[in-house]
């Protein structure tokens, strides 16, 4: 990730692209939904999202080419914490858990938005672990207001995550986005309360904390992008881009099936 100093904070002409980017974006998700299933292969996953976001949104997957990433997401299963990298020779199969990352630029601004998929008959703990690394994120983006700081945000997120028994991913983190994918500031999932840099009216950031069944430990491996567990434990992400508002937050990869908490 390269150097991020100044954060830019967005206008409302701004703020109205990146509305139309998450928008995009969220259908991208609406079209997957039925189409995540055992049998299908990361990489087709891959190529439908690839030919929906370019020939029916007429939009840019963001991630394809980004620091040399060959592909248009990332496909995240079971232990991968991130990055995972998609394959021909990869199906899910039932009681798999998989990550799928997305980004989209429209109109010279970006989303990026990340859901977690069940497939088939997964464990109660894999149930466990999505539906409350899913109520993580949701902690996170609720501690976004002016005058609040990213630490509220990394407190929120470290608290619930540790009370559920559940440790989190330091190596990785949020990040402000608008015209390009990584802005500043970073956001991180742990931290302290009333500490780091204040919220203000205008900010555009993701929030993205990746929640582990075990330890907190993680590797890459060999093809310098795929991350996973060091305990080879599950691990679970979620991921909406957030702008602050005069009074609170919007969540601009809010999909059709979602609401603000």
């Amino acid at each position: 990730m390269p150097a991020m100093n100044k954060v830019i904070l967005k206008s409302s002409s701004d703020l109205e692209l990146m509305r139309q980017s998450g928008r995009l974006l969220a259908s991208v998700f609406d079209y997957l939904d039925p189409l995540v299933v055992a049998g299908i292969s990361t990489m087709e996953i891959n190529n439908l999202v690839d030919d929906f976001i370019t020939t029916s949104l007429k939009a840019r997957p963001a991630s394809k080419g980004q620091y040399g990433f060959p592909y248009s997401l990332n496909t995240s299963v079971n232990e991968v914490v991130c990055h995972g990298m998609p394959s021909v020779s990869h199906f899910l199969k039932s009681g798999d858990i998989i990550n799928v990352d997305i980004t989209l630029e429209k109109n010279g601004f970006i989303a990026d938005s990340s859901k977690m998929y069940m497939i088939g008959e997964v464990t109660p703990l894999a149930k466990l672990l999505v539906e409350k690394t899913y109520a993580a994120l949701w902690q996170g983006i609720r501690a976004v207001k002016p005058g609040a700081t990213l630490g509220d945000i990394g407190y929120a997120i470290q608290q619930y995550a540790r009370a559920q028994g559940y440790s989190v991913v330091r190596e990785y983190c949020g990040h402000g986005i608008g015209r390009e994918m990584h802005e500043a500031p970073q956001i991180l999932h742990h931290g302290r309360p009333n500490s780091g840099l204040v919220l203000r009216e205008g900010m555009t950031f993701t929030i993205e904390p990746m929640i582990n069944q075990g330890e907190a430990k993680v590797k890459t491996k060999r093809d310098g992008w795929t991350v996973v567990t060091r305990d080879k434990k599950l691990s679970a992400q979620w991921e909406h881009t957030i702008a602050v508002t005069a009074d609170g937050f919007e969540v601009l990869t809010l999909r059709d099936n979602e609401c603000a908490q």
